[in-house]
């Protein structure tokens, strides 16, 4: 009996360990999907991005004394890009777009008065003063373009 005893005790004792091995987990605990809010450049971000680009080739190739190629076509959607969800086209932005347009046909322009690197750097600090008064964050990488 002694014996019988002795052996429920320890089936018990076991059953009540294996018991407590077994965690229930919780809801809040379970691995949970993250979505992440990824950033997507408006049109007008992915355009500015291509002007940065083309500009800084064309900063090279007066720096080399290499010919410039034309006047991108594409600058012209300056006009119509579909801005930051958050931002909204105004009079400054209508007017700084047209002297930057402006500009950049006067850089390509080999019988202006002006030295190409002058005509480069008026199209740069049309930029900036854009920039000035709306998204100055671009305005430090703006700067680098310059020719000095």
């Amino acid at each position: 009996m002694k014996t019988f005893f002795s052996c429920l005790s320890l089936l018990i004792l076991v059953a009540s360990c294996n018991n407590a091995e077994e965690k229930v987990i919780p809801e809040k605990s379970k691995k949970q999907e993250v979505v992440y809010d990824m950033y997507e450049p408006s049109e007008m971000a992915n355009l500015m991005n291509q002007m940065y680009a083309h500009n800084l080739d064309v900063k090279n190739a007066i720096v080399l004394g290499e010919d410039i190629q034309e006047f991108p076509l594409d600058f012209l959607k300056i006009h119509t890009a579909e801005l930051s969800d958050f931002k909204k086209r105004n009079e400054t932005f209508e007017s700084f777009s047209k002297l930057f347009i402006q500009a950049e046909k006067e850089l390509y322009n080999p019988e202006s008065a002006l030295s190409e690197t002058e005509r480069f750097n008026n199209v740069v600090n049309l930029c900036i003063s854009c920039h000035q008064t709306e998204c100055t964050g671009p305005i430090p990488r703006i700067k680098k373009l310059l020719i000095k």
